[in-house]
């Protein structure tokens, strides 16, 4: 069995944007905004000098989630579903196959529907999905909420990623409603991704709509183009993390975090 590859983000890439960003491959380059304040957690760990503060740390080809468009609409998909399944039989010619064979007569039509299933994320904005799910509540403790199951798709190869999300988040007098973390994962998984970046949007979109003391988000996930192709190694695991606020600079919140998803 190979060992688990981890993938620890860092904050070495930063902007000075100001007020407004750049746009790199339809992502939002902006920065992270931390909450003005704090708490006694956060004064846990004294910022060396001459460091930078939360404040300034780039959230580096990240959407905007609060900005962000819908990029495809359902009658998006009634127009597009014609040409996708004409694309699709277009492939299975194209593999040697016979289209009109009876086993897969439908078949074009049902992996166009299957797609368009697949990337449904495109149709969400993360504005809609926490309407009227965030409250008003004096607690600073930890929330955590793992183990949620992760489906997406390979950008590059267009094959199945699946695996577990786990997020926790420090609050700042707000609370966002639980099942509300498990549908920000899954606008942003049901989109062609890489796990990377997949990782630090589910973890920005959270700090731009609760404005928390910190977020952590780490994901857990196995790679059909690792598992089918390729190399072909069954048990290969890809682990990626993004710690934002005092999830990254407090080393005692960071480790209580991992402690707790492990356990």
């Amino acid at each position: 069995m190979e060992h688990s590859k981890q993938t620890q983000y860092s904050s070495n890439e930063k902007k000075d944007t100001g007020d407004g960003g750049s746009v790199l491959n339809g992502h939002f380059d902006g920065m992270v905004k931390r909450p003005a304040g704090g708490t006694a957690r956060a004064a846990a760990a004294p910022q060396a000098p001459g460091a930078e503060s939360g404040s300034h740390r780039a959230a580096t080809s990240v959407m905007e989630s609060w900005k962000e468009e819908r990029t495809r609409s359902v009658e998006d998909n009634e127009m597009s579903l014609p040409s996708l399944a004409a694309a699709y039989t277009t492939i299975l010619r194209g593999l040697g196959e016979d289209p009109q064979r009876q086993g897969l007569l439908k078949t074009p039509w049902r992996a166009a529907t299957a797609m368009q299933f697949f990337t449904k994320g495109y149709q969400e904005k993360i504005i809609d999905v926490l309407n009227d799910a965030i409250f008003d509540e004096d607690h600073d403790e930890m929330v955590i909420v793992k183990d949620i199951d992760m489906f997406s798709m390979c950008e590059h190869h267009l094959v199945p990623i699946f695996g577990r999300v786990h997020i926790g988040y420090l609050p700042n007098k707000r609370v966002l409603g639980l099942s509300k973390l498990a549908r920000i994962v899954e606008i942003y998984s049901r989109r062609l991704q890489v796990q990377e970046r997949l990782t630090k949007q589910i973890a920005v979109a959270i700090t731009e709509a609760l404005q928390p003391t910190g977020v952590g988000v780490v994901i857990e996930a196995t790679h059909m183009c690792m598992v089918m192709r390729g190399v072909q190694k069954m048990n290969s695991k890809t682990v990626t993390s993004t710690m934002l606020g005092v999830f990254r600079e407090d080393p005692k919140t960071r480790d209580e975090f991992l402690t707790l998803i492990r356990s």
